[in-house]
Order: structure tokens, then sequence, then C-alpha cells
């Protein structure tokens, strides 16, 4: 059962840093090696300082949905982890983690729903004079979808965890 546990627990831990990573780096679309655009900016590389240069991204309806969608997964993946600690020191023996099944199946969903806006929608959302065939998908866009199938592992196991002495 400690086994079980552990095992649930690292698997959420690594779950949630992976969407926070997704969230906050600079890499869901890659025009070239000195030229990235993220959920957030949109970013140059200057080799003689040897920084990024990142400018906001311009702003449309399917952006702010992504963003926010990103934002609701993060969030209800963390607050399915808190209320998993709570359920595990306060709830009496037998009972399932029903709730943190379902905070974590959220957080899939919308995870989900990001990703396949981004790929369905991606020559809107990067609204560029460039050619969207010259670029590609960066690592936090493949991150994110990665963690799909696991939050929704880690909700089917939730919900069929029971608790024990």
């Amino acid at each position: 059962m400690v086994l079980l546990l552990v095992s649930i627990t690292v698997l959420h831990l690594v779950t949630l840093a992976m969407l926070l990573i997704a969230t906050l780096e600079k890499s869901w679309w890659v025009w070239s090696e000195s030229e990235i655009t993220d959920l957030w900016y949109n970013c140059l590389h200057d080799n003689a300082t040897d920084t990024w240069m990142c400018a906001a991204s311009s702003e449309n309806d399917w952006l702010q949905s992504i963003q926010a969608l990103m934002v609701l997964s993060v969030v209800f993946s963390s607050i399915s982890f808190l209320v998993f600690l709570v359920q595990l020191l306060a709830m009496s023996k037998g009972q399932l983690f029903y709730f943190t099944g379902f905070c974590q199946a959220f957080a899939g969903f919308t995870a989900f729903a990001t990703c396949l806006i981004f790929t369905l929608h991606r020559k809107d959302i990067l609204n560029d004079t460039k050619d969207v065939r010259k670029g590609h998908f960066g690592y936090c866009f493949v991150l994110a979808w990665i963690c799909v199938p696991l939050l929704f592992i880690s909700a089917f196991l939730y919900v069929h965890l029971r608790k024990r002495q």
C-alpha cells in the first residue's frame, strides 16, 4: 500500500511539474534556433549579448483560451494534489478518493483541450507574417501532450484507490 501511495504521489508531482514547465517555458512553436513562440511571448535570441529578447504575443481569442485552459489545468492538478493530502490524513478507512480523481480528470480535459486548440488553430494563434510550415512544435507543446494521458491515468488511479490503515 505504501508503494502504491508513493508511486501515485510521484506520478502526480511529475505531471504537475511537466504542466508548469509546459505553461511557463518558451517553446510551444519554434521558427528557428533563434526564434521561438510560447503562450505568452515571441522571443528572438540576440547572439551579440547571448540573451533572449521577448515581446508579448499578439492577443487573440484562441490564444487567450489556450492561456486560460493551461492555467486551469495547473490549478486543477494543484488542487487535486492538496485535496489528496488532506483526504489521506482526514478521510476514514475504506473511502475512495473521488474528488481528487475528478479534479485530476478536469486537469486532463483542460490540458487536452489546450493541445487540441493549439494543434488545430496554430495559424490563427501565431498570427505572424511567416509561413507556419517553416516552423515546428516545440518541446513544451510535446510536454503538454504527454501530460494528458498521465493526468487521466492518475485520475483513474485516484478514483479506484481506497484508503486503508
